[in-house]
């Protein structure tokens, strides 16, 4: 079973980054965006592991108080782009806090430095200075309170990734 941990985003957040898609078909982006139902921010990815109850149990044990994230700003890694978060140091002390419990758990994760961001085009093709940041300032004006992650699974499906909270 391939797992991640994840926070969810409440529809504010989804509409808002389904906006920014908008403005960036609009100055001629195209690729394969995400769909709202998929849209969220990763903060450890696993991989194949077979005992999500484990896993759950971990997570259950990190003490998380509510903040807040907000998106910031648009950007790309190659042909993957993604809408930032702004800097949060609740986010990173979380992310801190969660993979310091995985790693004493034993349980296998990427442990690629920390970039927080929510991806919203794959294969994209276009130039990212054809993006006039002007026009998705508004759209990456929009925050929201993070009381808790999920662990998620990933399966793929007949049109794309799937992903669903255990």
């Amino acid at each position: 079973m391939r797992l991640f941990i994840a926070i969810n985003l409440n529809e504010e957040m989804k509409e808002s980054l389904m906006d920014i898609q908008d403005a960036m078909r609009d100055c001629g982006i195209y690729g394969r965006e995400t769909t709202a139902e998929n849209m969220h921010l990763t903060l450890a990815f696993i991989g194949d592991y077979d005992d999500p109850d484990y896993v759950k149990r971990i997570i259950s044990s990190i003490d998380i108080r509510p903040f807040d994230i907000s998106l910031s700003g648009v950007g790309a890694f190659r042909d993957l782009w993604w809408v930032g978060i702004k800097d949060s140091p609740p986010l990173h002390a979380v992310v801190r806090k969660l993979r310091r419990a995985l790693s004493d758990a034993g349980i296998p994760f990427d442990r690629k430095r920390f970039r927080p961001h929510i991806t919203i085009i794959r294969k994209a093709d276009g130039d990212l200075e054809d993006i006039s940041d002007a026009g998705l300032k508004s759209h990456t004006d929009v925050s929201m309170t993070v009381d808790h992650i999920s662990l998620m699974r990933s399966e793929r499906g007949k049109h794309g990734m799937i992903y669903t909270e255990l």
